[in-house]
């Protein structure tokens, strides 16, 4: 992500001690519907380079202050005076490192370590000054990391995350990248883009040197932890495969799992998700889908590890460009996607939240407007309804860890797409895989739009116990990857117990031929996927379908990648699956809406070039509407094609005589109730409209702000609920609701 620019604002410690106090009282006792403390699980988190402000008062557990510079100390301990967790982010490829690049940390310049391209130009981490080049890293700055990393610790950080460990596919002309592949590969450099052998090998060097550079940093947190007898656990943030495969990235991905990683934030966010695809011959934004996909693949990650896994959203993202209404609906678009993967209930609710509740930014695209006028290219505040809605549902994901989930709509469940982190190793010259990655969308894409749940299931972790287990039928391609050679194995009996494998493939991927482990004595294999077909006891050249115990295999001599770029591309992918999924006895349907139910949540989108003709899903109860700041009640909700819902079932919440706030754009804490009233503190955004609904079937007298009644048309009785309306304050306020004495 473009990075802002470090503000450090000065501390004042004096005048806030009493306020901090307030505070942390307040929030330590933070705890879901259920009772549960919601701090202890740490679910709500954000990345900031600010001091405390009352305008970036969020309601989360922890807040990740960013960079290693002299600023960070006295910014740390101002988030810590306010109540939060406080932990550390920096980057691991970029940074304001410039003592490290011009000799200052250790005596020797270390600017020929900066990614290079061909051209002999550095790779910038956008227009910043400040910020270093992307980095080819060696041991000496893994080194200088630990040694920043090590200040920050001392400064109290309760946690780290490395952030982004980044090597471009289209760089590797560097001095220093020359250097590590001669004492890597013990031969000399070649340039990468010589053949698709030599792309191969330095992506192969490119994933080490960063798990490398990964490994030594956790190993030095983890002799710090030791050193002072207190857990420090050892983040990655990193984009999902999906997107650094898209994007020409190289990252170490699946092999930070044994190597030091304590577990990751998912950086799937509107910069990455509105990436343009291609599906039924047509390239747009389809962000939700993407986004579904790529939340998917960070989680499968981590499937069976028991690693923590949090999921970022951004209300904004880092382009300027856009508009208000554009952020706004693809921040809905992907804080949906990500809601519809129950097993994670973690979040980064936000990166930067002075840029979103202090920036400015176009109320509406002049590319939305026929003429330019001033009105349409100006910069606004964020829009009171958005920074509200924001609020409502940062208090909602605080809410997510729950037990009772299940499908209310959706196609067939338990199938995955398999994907390896070789995806990252040909996006660059000579003879780069398909630039909209359609080797996976072609597969992926065709499922997702007919409802079916599909999910990224990562090749590397395959052999472990149980790992595949939870998939019934599974796709697979090697156009634009290539296996670990384990991973026929375990895909191997994975089939013969039952699953249904559809290999999709025309083998004609020019990295077949690049060296590794099937065409190496003793093996001398063609292709990856004759090894497997060999395995199964399938002839080479087999197309159709074949049973194999108790499962079967549908292969197809086809590019999922040329499959995109047709209108009937799709339709060829589910007819195969569909064959499959009849063979295996496995029930199969389609759907234009994906619709889950998360204990009193339901997530719902609506798919757009799905089902034709289909009528759009329709739910019928009492739910208050999330996404929209006034919190209305509906009866009857329209699941239409590309909508995106978030929606709170108040039948779904068990009837109690006590008053209980279900819905609020502000923290909530100390809700306590006499016979006559009740209370609660609130703190928020400053100057933000906050909107909150209480279950109550009593009538409300009076409504007390700290010590000011609200107006009667601030606050009103709907059914069983009570809707207030008040100003938000970043300092604690009492709410005091005063009902009829003696009523039921």
């Amino acid at each position: 992500m473009a990075r802002m620019k470090k503000t450090v604002i000065a501390l004042a410690l004096a005048a806030t001690l009493l306020l901090s106090a307030c505070l942390l009282a307040a929030q330590d006792v933070a705890a879901d519907k259920d009772g549960n403390s919601r701090r202890n699980d740490e679910r709500l988190s954000f990345q900031t380079s600010a001091a405390w402000s009352p305008r970036i008062n969020l309601n989360a557990d922890v807040a990740m202050v960013y960079g290693i510079d002299p600023g960070l100390p006295a910014n740390l301990e101002t988030w810590r005076q306010h109540g939060y967790k406080v932990q550390v982010m920096t980057g691991v490829a970029w940074g304001a490192y410039q003592d490290y690049l011009d000799g200052i940390f250790d005596g020797k310049k270390h600017w020929d370590e900066a990614q290079k391209y061909k051209d002999g130009s550095l790779s910038l981490h956008g227009d910043m000054p400040r910020i270093t080049p992307y980095m080819s890293p060696s041991e000496a700055y893994g080194h200088y990391l630990s040694v920043g990393i090590r200040k920050a610790l001392d400064a109290g950080a309760e946690a780290i995350y490395l952030e982004e460990p980044e090597y471009y596919a289209d760089t590797g002309w560097s001095e220093g990248f020359k250097r590590q592949w001669k004492a890597y590969y013990g031969e000399d450099w070649q340039e990468p883009d010589s053949s698709p052998d030599a792309q191969y090998r330095a992506s192969k060097l490119k994933y080490y040197l960063y798990r490398r550079t990964l490994i030594q940093v956790c190993d030095s947190v983890r002799q710090y932890s030791n050193e002072r007898r207190r857990p420090i656990p050892c983040y990655v943030a990193t984009h999902s495969l999906i997107n650094y495969a898209h994007w020409g990235v190289i990252s170490p991905e699946s092999s930070l799992i044994n190597a030091g990683a304590d577990g990751y934030v998912a950086q799937v966010w509107t910069g990455t998700a509105r990436t343009p695809t291609y599906y039924g011959g047509r390239r747009k934004e389809r962000t939700f889908e993407a986004a579904f996909l790529e939340y998917g693949a960070m989680s499968g990650l981590v499937n069976g590890t028991g690693l923590p896994l949090w999921y970022l959203n951004d209300p904004v993202e880092d382009d300027p460009k856009h508009d208000w209404t554009d952020y706004r609906a693809h921040w809905e678009s992907t804080l949906t996607a990500s809601l519809l993967h129950p097993e994670v209930s973690r979040y980064e609710i936000m990166p930067w939240p002075d840029r979103i509740f202090n920036g400015k930014y176009l109320m509406k695209s002049v590319a939305t407007v026929k003429t330019t006028t001033k009105r349409s290219v100006e910069k606004v505040a964020i829009p009171a309804a958005y920074e509200t809605e924001l609020q409502t549902v940062i208090s909602a994901l605080g809410d997510m860890k729950q037990t009772n989930v299940r499908w209310e709509y959706s196609g067939t469940d338990g199938v995955g797409v398999l994907v390896s982190d070789t995806m990252m190793f040909e996006r660059a010259d000579p003879g780069p895989s398909d630039p909209n990655l359609g080797s996976f969308y072609g597969l992926a894409m065709p499922l997702l739009k007919r409802g079916i749940p599909v999910q990224p299931v990562q090749i590397e972790s395959a052999a472990s116990a149980g790992y595949l287990s939870r998939y019934k039928l599974l796709l697979l391609t090697y156009e634009g990857q290539k296996p670990p050679p384990e991973f026929h194995d375990a895909l191997a009996r994975w089939v013969h117990n039952g699953g249904g494998l559809v290999m999709v493939d025309n083998d004609r991927d020019p990295y077949n031929f690049v060296r590794e482990w099937w065409n190496t004595a003793p093996y001398s294999y063609r292709t990856p996927r004759e090894h497997l077909f060999d395995l199964l006891g399938l002839p080479r050249d087999a197309t159709g379908l074949y049973r194999i115990g108790n499962g079967v295999v549908v292969s197809a001599r086809l590019s999922p990648a040329t499959l995109t770029y047709r209108k009937d591309g799709a339709e060829q992918i589910r007819r195969l699956i569909r064959q499959a999924a009849f063979a295996i006895k496995l029930a199969w349907h389609e759907a234009n809406a994906l619709v889950l139910r998360r204990g009193p949540y339901m997530v719902a989108a609506g798919l757009d070039e799905s089902l034709p003709n289909a009528t759009p899903v329709v739910l019928h109860g009492r739910y208050v509407n999330l996404f929209d700041a006034r919190l209305p009640i509906s009866t009857s909700i329209r699941v239409s094609p590309g909508s995106r819902l978030l929606l709170l079932d108040l039948d779904a919440i068990s009837v109690n005589p006590t008053p209980i706030v279900v819905a609020a754009a502000c923290r909530i804490s100390e809700e306590k109730a006499t016979a006559d009233v009740f209370s609660f503190m609130t703190d928020g955004i400053a100057h933000s409209k906050a909107v909150l609904r209480v279950r109550t079937s009593r009538l409300p007298v009076s409504v007390f702000v700290g010590e000011k009644p609200l107006g009667h048309g601030e606050f009103e009785m709907e059914g069983d609920t009570l809707l207030v309306r008040f100003v938000n304050s970043g300092n604690p306020l009492r709410i005091a609701i005063h009902f009829h004495k003696g009523m039921p």
